[in-house]
């Protein structure tokens, strides 16, 4: 049986895919190849460049015009800087992978005598070289990692592809094809021997084009999933396959984890007969955050990045930036970290929007686990008591929140965090909370959705289970207290309106270095639209 990947390329026999040339304009591709293009085909982590590019080369290959050659450089990437290492790692790929695929062992044989006589500085572009002429058809080489290379070592490879340009076709690649997350033009290249930073355009400025392979739509979300449905007769019912929508926007990592995980390891997925549902997508997005793959793991290990920080830091706060550049921009879309949209930059999906700020406050959900006991927060109806809760959220954050936010790596947000952690603290028993932020909104929407357990809710029968929500706005104080309560309580309104609930709350926090403690905490209850919101001052 097939099944979802997970893990490295795809192969259509084993796995449900999607054509891999239909990913991206093959029509463009082999145009820019047929008119001796070099250029560039970047995507974020696991959205199948790799899966791409090797069907890229078995297309060319059976076509017959071109011999084609799909070359791997990561195993260049422990040398460093080390340029003889590098470089010798990637001839031997090449030899290794021409081949296996192209049952051709010319390159196997030949690279080590050129590199010994003629040095780690010429040798990758006279192995192309001799290839080349040797070679029956024009070559094609897919160079699929580049930017896994940094320094000198990039900038070698860079230059030698460069420098055997103007000899293409007959003495050199026709085209070739750099893949990695990136755009060339986005490297910062710290040169060591040059003692100073080179673009990787200056290093490459023979491209010719950028290429961005793109996330699933929802059609081919529908089309990957109906694949599992045709080979099991196990369906997933649309409002499954729309919050699918919903929690990825297209991710194709995300897409495929996500079945992978309602479908194969969740027990009641199991069973072909049951469908998949929407509640047992949400328990896969649960157990994928709290498993923390190796996808996640990377992608948060970014938020250490200055660059990435400048970018992402006003977001959780819901202010402009100020600070970041247009390569900082670049480099964080170029990451899949967040996506533009009519309304502007904003976090890729909402996965993306839950572990950000989970990630940035581990240390502290750790910490509060001997401060907190979630069972004091949950009444006898089975429903939290949020009064109590942000009443004693209200008290910690006065006695203790200059210390913690100190500990935090985005200390600007540090009390929308330190909120978050609280509560993730709370919902870890048996909830949850959904996230919207973004830069520009003055606020950050909390919707906690408890799951209620008692003997009897509203007067049904035992062992019936409810949904609590509970929405939590934030707000930084700006302009004058009245003011940003009354932006505040209209925001809050209307977010429990599409939130479909009746219990609000707008938190106002209070910066200001010059107001004590006593004129910044309160607590008022207060109607907007027909609403009793109650507001918090912190």
């Amino acid at each position: 049986m097939k099944f979802f990947n997970t893990a490295g390329p795809v192969n259509c026999e084993k796995h449900y895919c999607l054509s891999p040339l239909d990913r991206f304009e093959l029509d463009a591709i082999k145009s820019l190849i047929n008119q001796e293009k070099y250029f560039v085909l970047h995507a974020p982590r696991q959205t199948g460049k790799t899966t791409c590019l090797l069907a890229l080369m078995d297309c060319l290959n059976k076509e017959g015009k071109y011999k084609c050659l799909y070359i791997n450089v990561e195993s260049a990437q422990s040398a460093r800087e080390d340029v003889y290492r590098g470089i010798r790692a990637i001839l031997n790929e090449m030899g290794s992978r021409a081949r296996i695929y192209l049952k051709n062992s010319y390159i196997k044989e030949t690279w080590k005598d050129v590199l010994d006589k003629g040095g780690e500085d010429i040798a990758l572009n006279e192995v192309l070289t001799l290839w080349t002429e040797e070679s029956t058809k024009p070559i094609i080489l897919l160079m699929d990692e580049i930017d896994s290379l940094v320094g000198d070592m990039l900038i070698s490879v860079l230059r030698q592809l460069r420098s055997g340009y103007d000899r293409r076709p007959d003495s050199f690649p026709q085209s070739v094809i750099l893949c990695g997350v990136r755009d060339v033009r986005d490297y910062r290249i710290h040169s060591s021997r040059e003692k100073t930073i080179i673009t990787g355009g200056s290093a490459f400025n023979i491209k010719a084009e950028s290429l961005r392979l793109g996330d699933f739509t929802k059609d081919e979300v529908n089309i990957l999933y109906n694949q599992h449905t045709k080979e099991t007769g196990q369906m997933f019912k649309p409002e499954s396959i729309d919050l699918v929508w919903e929690l990825t926007n297209g991710q194709p990592w995300l897409v495929n984890v996500l079945a992978y995980e309602a479908c194969f390891k969740i027990k009641e997925g199991r069973d072909l007969a049951k469908p998949i549902t929407k509640s047992m997508i949400e328990q896969a997005k649960d157990n994928i955050i709290l498993r923390r793959d190796t996808h996640i793991d990377q992608l948060m290990d970014k938020l250490r990045e200055e660059r990435v920080k400048r970018v992402v830091n006003p977001m959780l706060q819901g202010l402009d930036m100020e600070h970041a550049s247009e390569d900082d921009i670049q480099y964080v879309l170029d990451l899949g970290l967040v996506t533009k949209s009519p309304q502007g930059l904003q976090i890729a999906n909402r996965i993306y929007r839950e572990v950000i700020p989970r990630h940035l406050t581990v240390t502290a959900q750790y910490n509060l686990e001997s401060r907190i006991d979630p069972l004091w927060y949950i009444g006898s109806n089975g429903r939290i008591d949020m009064e109590k809760l942000l009443s004693a959220f209200q008290e910690f954050f006065r006695e203790h929140s200059e210390h913690w936010i100190e500990r935090f790596q985005y200390k600007e947000a540090g009390p929308q965090l330190l909120l978050q952690a609280f509560l993730q603290r709370i919902v870890n028993s048996g909830g949850r909370v959904e996230r919207e932020y973004g830069l520009g909104r003055m606020r950050t929407d909390l919707l906690v959705i408890w799951q209620i357990h008692g003997p009897e809710v509203r007067g049904q029968r035992s062992g019936v289970e409810q949904m609590q929500r509970v929405v939590i706005e934030l707000k930084l104080l700006h302009k004058s207290l009245e003011t940003t309560i009354k932006e505040g309580l209209s925001q809050t309104a209307k977010y429990m309106d599409r939130c479909g609930t009746s219990d609000g709350n707008l938190i106002i926090f209070d910066r200001r270095e010059d107001i004590t403690w006593d004129e910044k905490i309160f607590r008022r209850l207060e109607k907007c639209k027909n609403k009793e919101i109650v507001v918090w001052g912190m």
